[in-house]
């Protein structure tokens, strides 16, 4: 038996609503891998699930990423070995741990060159605009984009993606130092969305033409807006909210603005299963050597700090990446 220490919550509410437990863990069984992490990835989606946005039963874990070393296999168990380096994102909640078993189908080696700091800081943000700019809307070169939080985790490394690909990048953030960093990461313009008339901007920066495709992460704050800047018979691709929930619409609405198209996808339907997760992986690990696609880790909270970690997210403290350190 294996002892550790794992994140709970017993009831929704703010950061303090997580506690840091000690339990035993069995041996991995048939098909199972124990994993001693060394890199836990943080995700605003870990702060909708802790204040109950999106309910789960309780008690329940946290966290959906993490990258470490594989420390026992179970019966069956032929893709992994003791001591490889592996990293997951869709093995169901409870991440923020020390040790873990999870089932070998959720798992992907890393490449000998990408930390496990780096994979846990990349490969859930890294996999959503993986679908985003391949599967939601395939990028073409000459596309017109708009980013929304473009110096996130999320929305820097699909500005710098999208870029790669040929596309022209307009961002958005929530403050002139955001602004900069989405520039430094790939857009080729970058506007306050937290100035009233950012969306005008948006429009003059395409010389009118406005956005093939909008990719909005931040939800209740930019959503309406959203629709103005997208270009007829565009699509406006909400994935996030960090504002809060973006308002509900009568379909006619996207009709007025120009025929749109609206649709809200996820991460995790588009890894459902272990070749699809495992193709898609490689196709960023490819981006990650092209120099496509990279992040910086702008914090490090130990996991014994959890709670500071979900509060600097909450302040918009932060930008890059965030992981927590077992």
């Amino acid at each position: 038996m294996t002892e550790a220490r794992v994140v709970r919550v017993h009831g929704f509410g703010g950061p303090d609503a997580m506690s840091i437990e000690t339990v035993t863990l069995p041996p991995p069984g048939p098909g199972e891998v124990l994993m001693r992490q060394t890199a836990i990835g943080f995700n605003f989606i870990d702060v909708y699930q802790r204040k109950g946005v999106y309910p789960l039963p309780l008690p329940t874990g946290l966290g959906h990423e993490a990258a470490g070393v594989v420390e026992a296999i179970g019966d069956g168990v032929t893709d992994f070995a003791v001591g490889d380096h592996v990293a997951y994102m869709n093995a169901g909640l409870g991440a923020y741990a020390d040790r873990r078993v999870v089932a070998a189908d959720r798992l992907v080696a890393l490449p000998p060159d990408l930390s496990d700091e780096m994979a846990a800081a990349l490969l859930f943000k890294g996999m959503t605009a993986q679908y985003l700019l391949k599967r939601t809307y395939a990028v073409q070169p000459g596309d017109t984009i708009l980013v929304h939080a473009a110096s996130g985790g999320v929305g820097s490394i699909l500005s710098r993606w999208a870029k790669a690909l040929g596309a022209t990048v307009i961002g958005t953030a929530s403050s002139a130092a955001k602004c900069e960093a989405a520039r430094a990461a790939g857009c080729d313009v970058a506007i306050d969305y937290s100035q009233p008339n950012w969306a005008e901007q948006v429009i003059e920066a395409t010389g009118g033409r406005k956005a093939r495709v909008v990719y909005d992460s931040v939800g209740r704050d930019t959503f309406l807006k959203s629709l103005d800047c997208a270009a007829p018979f565009g699509l406006v691709v909400i994935f996030g909210a960090a504002s809060g929930p973006a308002p509900a619409i009568e379909p006619e609405l996207l009709n007025k603005k120009g025929c749109l198209f609206l649709t809200r996808p996820s991460v995790f339907p588009h890894n459902a299963d272990a070749a699809t997760f495992r193709a898609n992986a490689a196709d960023l690990f490819n981006a990650i050597t092209a120099s496509m696609v990279k992040v910086e880790i702008g914090a490090r909270f130990p996991l014994s700090d959890i709670a500071e970690a979900h509060r600097a997210a909450e302040a918009r403290k932060t930008m890059g990446a965030t992981i927590i350190i077992p």
